[in-house]
């Protein structure tokens, strides 16, 4: 009796094959449009997706001073950072964030839905997003996604 041997493969940062891609959010919402660059910056999008290995790709985000929030989060949500002082608390909405701070509104949202450990930080590493349509990384020849095409 012969048998069929499959085995598992993990993959490890020296075979993961990392990519560069970049996502347009220009009227993206961005609850949506964080929960598809997770999956990227995790490597879910991959069939050899491993959970504890960063084998996801890096991800440019363009145009996230045009991102949309559905509803009335734009004025009703609020953003919380303390000081560390006694009566530091600090409140923001996103209608300032995105006037002051464009990109934190999507780095935010992905950094939420990422691991909370060493390995989400590093994955969050490969996310760059940038407010208008330019972005420096030319050189690392990276491909477009449209959101929709990728799931």
């Amino acid at each position: 009796m012969e048998s069929l041997s499959y085995k598992t493969v993990f993959v490890n940062p020296q075979t993961a094959k990392k990519e560069w891609v970049v996502i347009d959010a220009t009227n993206a919402p961005v609850g949506r449009l964080a929960v598809q660059v997770a999956d990227i910056l995790r490597g879910k999008n991959k069939p050899g997706f491993t959970p504890h290995t960063d084998c996801g790709d890096n991800v440019i985000v363009i145009n996230a001073d045009k991102v949309r929030l559905t509803g009335k989060k734009m004025t009703d949500k609020v953003y919380v950072h303390y000081t560390g002082y006694p009566g530091g608390q600090r409140f923001a909405r996103p209608v300032d964030m995105l006037k002051r701070k464009p990109s934190f509104v999507v780095e935010h949202a992905v950094k939420g839905m990422l691991p909370k450990t060493r390995l989400g930080a590093a994955q969050f590493r490969n996310l760059k997003v940038y407010a208008g349509a330019e972005h420096p990384h030319a050189a690392q020849q990276p491909k477009e996604i449209k959101l929709n095409e990728i799931r």
